[in-house]
């Protein structure tokens, strides 16, 4: 069984999603600390013509709390960001399909940060048709006192992994050697190149999921979903 394991966040690149279709198993991190450099509630989106910042603002709070002890600000407004959307792409040729997945992840109901972005990873992996089942990290039965590529094997052990495939950000991180002597065959996905037309610029690539739904065909995004490699 093929297991992939990644931090949750809100509506990554295609690269994420690609992961999450390479596998059987796809473990979303809830019991990881949140970092402000990272981007479980940011992503960049494409404005005239360059790369933007969209964000879900967060409640003030402790930088030692997980993810899934995040809140969401009360000051968020899913219309403000809606419309800041809507204003970048409304005239790609995909937009009213974009947008609606767009409108359908924005909740003003969820307060919790975690749960926020799982229902966007959950509309965005439907949409796509992938049948991977997801995995919250929290219910696996493994030693989440571990660090790294510990707490990595302990995961794939618990679940039964043959093979663990990471992005390929992680080559440096992990041991093959280490996975092997566990039975587990270590993989990394590799994505490949991607370009489609954006308003007729210069393509700017690896932007949220939502730049490749506004610009593309379901069909043309089921196709580029399957353009990566297991190295």
């Amino acid at each position: 069984m093929k297991v992939a394991i990644m931090q949750p966040y809100f509506l990554p690149y295609v690269g994420y999603f690609q992961l999450i279709d390479a596998v059987d198993r796809f473990v979303v991190y809830d019991n990881i600390k949140y970092t402000k450099k990272g981007w479980f509630n940011r992503n960049r989106f494409l404005l005239n013509g360059s790369d933007a910042m969209f964000s879900i603002p967060l409640k003030r709070d402790s930088d030692s709390l997980d993810v899934r002890e995040r809140e969401v600000s009360p000051d968020y407004d899913p219309e403000k960001l809606a419309g800041q959307l809507k204003g970048a792409y409304a005239r790609a040729p995909y937009f009213e399909h974009g947008f609606e997945l767009v409108r359908s992840v924005l909740p003003a109901d969820e307060a919790n940060l975690f749960r926020f972005i799982r229902r966007s990873i959950d509309a965005v992996v439907d949409r796509l048709g992938i049948d991977t089942r997801i995995v919250v990290s929290s219910s696996v039965d493994a030693d989440h006192s571990l660090k790294g590529q510990d707490r990595v094997l302990s995961i794939c052990e618990s679940l039964g992994a043959t093979t663990y495939v990471n992005a390929i950000g992680g080559v440096g991180l992990y041991s093959r050697d280490d996975f092997a002597e566990r039975g587990i065959d270590l993989r990394f996905i590799r994505s490949r190149p991607l370009e489609y037309r954006q308003f007729g610029a210069p393509f700017v690539p690896w932007l949220s999921i939502v730049d490749l739904l506004m610009f593309n065909s379901a069909a043309d995004v089921k196709r580029m979903l399957a353009e990566y490699d297991l190295i």
